[in-house]
C-alpha cells in the first residue's frame, strides 16, 4: 500500500500517536508500505506554527528528519502536475493544502491517511484512517 500522510496524520503520529487508531498505526508501521510525507505537510505546520495555531516543542526540520530517517519515509515534493490536478477537483472546500495533498494523491494514486471530514468527501479518493 502506498499512503500519503495527511498533516495533522503526520504531527499526530510524530508527538501524539495515541491519537491515531491502531489499524492506522499497524497499516504505517507495516514494512512493505511504502509511506510519504508531502512538502505540502512541512509548509502547512510551518506557516501553522508561524501563526501561534501549533505549538512545537522542538524545530519541525528535526522533527520531519528524524521521521524520515527512523521510518523510512519518502518525501513527496509538489511538482507541476500534482498542480495540474487540481483542475479535476470539485469546490467542496477552499484549503489549499489540503486541496494540494488531494491533488498529489490522484496523481500518484496514493491512499490518504486522514479522519478530515473535508478531504473525505471527495469521491475519487481512496482513504484510509480506522
Amino acid at each position: 500500500m502506498k499512503v500519503l500522510l495527511d498533516t495533522h496524520t503526520f504531527l499526530w503520529w510524530s508527538l501524539e500517536p495515541r491519537k491515531l487508531p491502531s489499524f492506522l498505526l499497524k497499516v504505517l508501521q507495516e514494512p512493505e508500505n511504502q509511506i510519504f510525507l508531502s512538502t505540502v505537510s512541512s509548509w502547512e505546520t510551518q506557516i501553522k506554527r508561524g501563526l501561534g495555531k501549533i505549538t512545537l516543542y522542538e524545530p519541525l526540520k528535526d522533527i520531519i528528519q528524524r521521521e524520515i530517517t527512523l521510518n523510512n519515509w519518502e518525501v513527496l515534493p509538489v511538482m507541476l502536475h500534482h498542480t495540474w490536478e487540481l483542475d479535476r477537483l470539485p469546490p467542496l472546500h477552499r484549503d489549499p493544502f489540503d486541496r494540494l495533498l488531494i491533488a498529489q494523491a490522484l496523481a500518484e494514486n496514493l491512499t490518504i491517511a486522514t479522519k478530515d471530514s473535508f478531504i473525505c468527501q471527495y469521491p475519487e479518493i481512496e482513504l484510509i484512517w480506522e
